[in-house]
């Protein structure tokens, strides 16, 4: 993913203590290098892992649940029902499905907005996947938190938690626009950038949510935040579908990045009918998939959908659709110069994909066939900082067995609140 359309045949990666330190071809690969482990997938292509910039991770629980539009409620006040389960286990065995779906569709790493972050970034951490862990700050009570000085006490707690983890980063995460104050968004921006930490938020995800910030605030909520000092290269705006040309102006001025979820856009009002103008106004743009109650954790159907999108009159190739999947998520998580690409001295963070089924025959053009006909039923492989978390379609290390069966658990558990 370093050059646009560049495929490499019958090359080496050459990984060592979980960081690539070449890629050649096989032939002076098996010269130079004395290799304690060589893995060979003779009709498959290897690509950097696929980056999930938006989830809610432990929401995969909520699946089961009958009105799934208020069951998840991030950028919502959590009803009293709902906290009964809304503690660290729902959390652990939530997450766990989440990073097994993930896996099996080559994804490496994600980005995601949920309570008990620690509780996230630990689980992540356990099975050996990436993950970027929204703080969550709010000015209403939750599980988490009962006001804003506690969400930001704890956010800070987290962040040193994990300060210098391989596998785990932080980034402040706002639930919802509208009901944050002035004073705790400013405390937000001041605190990003002293710590020179990120921030992940909706952001003009619906029409209401502009209602009612020109009704709260007299401004639509992009510029509101241009006066708070949040709207940064730092800023990770997700979903971004209801959208004037003076609000892509200021994205665009700001440097911030954008991050798309498709099959989430698809079941509002909006659409995808902003999304060209993004991909036309030359935007840094990332893939997500928001919400496991409505939509699967596979990033493959998002990176299809755009391929389909038109900008600026032409169709959108398929090496700049898994682009936006891999590097350019990466950089939405501020994490662009350690995954995303294979490059020397970035983590080996790939995944494996077998070209030699129904889907991909014949054989002509790999990238289109890949965008146009893949998806996680060709993922064989996953490495996560050069260790092997998927072979050949087996678990290395997760225990999908004892995960699913405390899912089961769980739907048991929430059926019973009914």
């Amino acid at each position: 993913m370093t050059a646009h359309g560049r495929i490499l045949e019958n090359h080496m990666l050459v990984v060592r203590d979980g960081r690539i330190i070449d890629l050649l071809p096989e032939k002076f690969g098996a010269e130079r290098y004395a290799a304690g482990l060589t893995i060979e997938r003779p009709s498959h292509v290897v690509m950097p892992g696929m980056v999930n910039a938006h989830t809610h991770a432990a929401a995969t629980l909520l699946r089961l649940w009958p009105n799934p539009s208020t069951a998840l409620g991030p950028d919502v006040d959590i009803s009293p029902p709902q906290r009964r389960y809304m503690g660290p286990e729902f959390v652990e065995d939530g997450v766990k499905i989440a990073v097994a779906e993930m896996l099996k569709s080559g994804i490496t790493c994600f980005g995601d907005q949920y309570f008990y972050p620690d509780e996230v970034g630990r689980v992540a951490a356990q099975q050996g996947m990436r993950a970027l862990i929204g703080m969550p700050v709010a000015d209403f009570e939750s599980p988490w938190a009962k006001t804003p000085s506690e969400y930001l006490r704890r956010a800070l707690d987290v962040r040193d938690e994990y300060k210098g983890h391989p596998l785990i980063s932080t980034a402040f995460a706002p639930l919802g626009v509208n009901s944050l104050s002035d004073d705790t968004l400013r405390r937000i921006a001041t605190l990003a950038a002293e710590l020179d930490a990120g921030v992940m938020m909706h952001l003009h995800a619906s029409a209401a949510e502009i209602d009612v910030s020109m009704s709260r605030y007299l401004r639509r909520p992009i510029e509101r935040l241009q006066g708070l000092g949040l709207l940064t290269p730092a800023l990770n705006a997700v979903h971004m579908v209801e959208l004037l040309a003076s609000d892509i102006d200021l994205a665009t001025q700001s440097g911030l990045a954008i991050t798309l979820c498709p099959d989430t856009h698809l079941q509002s009002d909006v659409g995808l009918t902003g999304v060209s103008a993004l991909l036309a106004a030359g935007l840094r743009l990332s893939l997500g998939t928001g919400n496991p109650c409505r939509n699967s954790l596979d990033l493959w159907p998002g990176v299809r959908l755009l391929a389909s999108m038109k900008s600026a009159g032409s169709a959108m190739d398929a090496w700049q659709a898994l682009a936006i999947a891999t590097h350019g998520a990466a950089g939405a998580l501020g994490l662009d110069s350690e995954i995303g690409t294979f490059e020397i001295g970035k983590w080996a963070d790939l995944c494996c994909l077998d070209l030699d089924g129904p889907a991909t025959q014949p054989l002509g053009d790999p990238l289109y066939q890949l965008v146009r006909g893949g998806g996680r039923d060709l993922v064989s492989d996953v490495w996560v900082a050069g260790r092997h978390l998927l072979s050949e379609g087996q678990f290395t290390q997760l225990d999908w067995p004892q995960v699913r069966a405390k899912a089961q658990t769980w739907a048991t558990r929430l059926n019973q609140l009914e």
